[in-house]
């Protein structure tokens, strides 16, 4: 049986060793902004809340993380 991807890259971008990726999630419609430090080896994800600009929160994740993150280490 094959089932398709929950989650859908729709953009990519890296820069020094951090990785962010904007995905979409087909389960529920959301979108997500994903980050990987490579140097720090640990990252986060942002669910990009009602209202904000999804693009915006792509290139500035950081000053969308605040409190409210999941943290990812390696």
């Amino acid at each position: 049986m094959c089932t398709e991807p929950t989650l859908r890259e729709l953009d990519h971008r890296a820069n020094d060793g951090i990785d962010v990726w904007l995905l979409w999630r087909s389960t529920d419609g959301r979108l997500l902004v994903a980050v990987a430090d490579a140097e720090r080896d640990e990252g986060f994800m942002l669910d990009v809340e009602d209202g904000q600009n999804a693009l915006d929160v792509f290139h500035h994740p950081y000053a969308y993380r605040g409190d409210r993150y999941a943290t990812i280490t390696g």
